[in-house]
């Protein structure tokens, strides 16, 4: 699988099977005996990234500082979701969104995400009207400003900074004693 994500970042969707195997040191047979279509490659491909960002969410949960815990793990869906837009856009256009959606890893990551975002706003630290949908929107925003034309301007580090600084509640309300 890694041999495929690096064949369709570097050729796009359009990669041919051949080179992937080529690329994976296998025979084409083998590659087909795995996953009978280049789209089940990459549903493999997506099902397995979110499967890591579900473990690392979770690993993430029990820290000592959950607002820096939350905001690393925003940080790491804004340079992934940068990194891996390829497979993204060529995933776009595949016809099965629906069983990745559906796949039950879509809604453990939105829990995880959850849990994340509920112990930070436990803490007074992030602002408790926002949302798991509010996160999911405002990293997504960021990835597609990074990747408009003339973004080489636009820091997504410093979007996700300024994004960031929003989430949090105002020192002074943070830092105020209970009335």
């Amino acid at each position: 699988m890694e041999a495929a994500e690096s064949a369709f970042a570097a050729a796009g969707a359009g990669v041919q099977v051949d080179e992937i195997a080529r690329r994976a040191g296998v025979g084409v047979g083998t590659l087909y005996r795995h996953f009978p279509t280049k789209e089940a490659l990459f549903e493999a491909i997506v099902l397995d990234r979110l499967a890591q960002l579900v473990d690392a969410a979770r690993a993430l949960a029990p820290s000592a500082d959950p607002a820096g815990a939350l905001f690393g793990f925003l940080d790491r869906l804004v340079h992934q979701g940068i990194a891996k837009r390829d497979l993204a856009d060529a995933l776009a256009g595949s016809g099965f969104e629906e069983r990745i959606a559906t796949s039950g890893l879509v809604q453990e990551l939105e829990q995880s995400i959850g849990t994340l975002l509920a112990r930070a706003q436990a803490t007074g630290t992030v602002r408790e009207d926002v949302t798991v949908a509010d996160l999911v929107g405002l990293v997504s925003g960021t990835c597609m400003a990074a990747e408009r034309p003339g973004a080489a301007a636009c820091s997504p580090a410093r979007m996700l900074a300024i994004v960031c600084d929003g989430l949090r509640v105002p020192a002074e309300e943070h830092a105020a004693p209970p009335s």
